[in-house]
């Protein structure tokens, strides 16, 4: 146990360092090539062997992201997400964003998930909350998604009639700085009454 528990050690660490740090000298190519399964008994797939897959496909995930250019928050996304089909979530996430005149994706423990629900209730609006926690296996590959589109993987995600609009206290720009800018520049209020989406209308 002790040696299958340093391999999976070796294994997420060697993986990490080509993620972050590709140039960055590694152990021998023998001793990278060195089959963990070596260490298991022949036979049934063990727990720590489907562990040991689920952390080299993630490790995979955070290379590819990094490769790409991702900033390490949309890498964390991406590796969280797993793999997952991409125009699937692409399209559901683009179908909840225009589902409503207000969308705002959500986690409930999130504390400026909460300051932002609060917020809209304060402001009477009628705001449909899509959940990216309930369940995570759904909510992480949707996140993924969500980072990409707008630039930022931060909770919530807040549209208003299809157009990201920022999260509750922050921003990717001056044309989605999120809720509490728009509201002290009184241009969260109109913009929500464009949409139809305030109680009283």
């Amino acid at each position: 146990m002790v040696s299958k528990t340093l391999a999976l050690l070796v294994t997420v660490y060697l993986g990490l360092v080509q993620a972050f740090a590709p140039n960055a000298p590694l152990v021998s190519s023998r001793h990278k090539r060195m089959q963990l399964s070596s260490m298991t008994p022949v036979g049934d797939e063990s727990p720590i062997d489907k562990f040991i897959e689920d952390i080299k496909m993630r490790i995979q995930i955070a290379q590819k992201s990094n490769a790409a250019g991702a900033s390490p928050k949309q890498t964390i996304a991406d590796v969280l997400a797993g793999e997952y089909d991409v125009t699937a979530v692409e399209q559901r996430v683009e179908e909840e964003i225009n589902s409503a005149p207000c969308v705002m994706f959500t986690w409930e423990s999130s504390p400026s998930c909460k300051k932002a629900v609060e917020a809209f209730k304060t402001m009477n609006s009628n705001v449909k909350i899509v959940r990216l926690d309930d369940p995570w296996s759904e909510g992480n590959p949707m996140r993924a998604a969500l980072g990409k589109k707008v630039g930022r993987t931060s909770v919530p995600f807040v549209f208003i009639n299809g157009i990201y609009i920022g999260g509750y206290d922050g921003g990717v720009n001056d044309d989605a700085p999120g809720m509490v800018d728009m509201a002290f520049k009184g241009k969260l209020l109109p913009m929500l009454s464009d949409a139809g989406a305030l109680k009283s209308q």
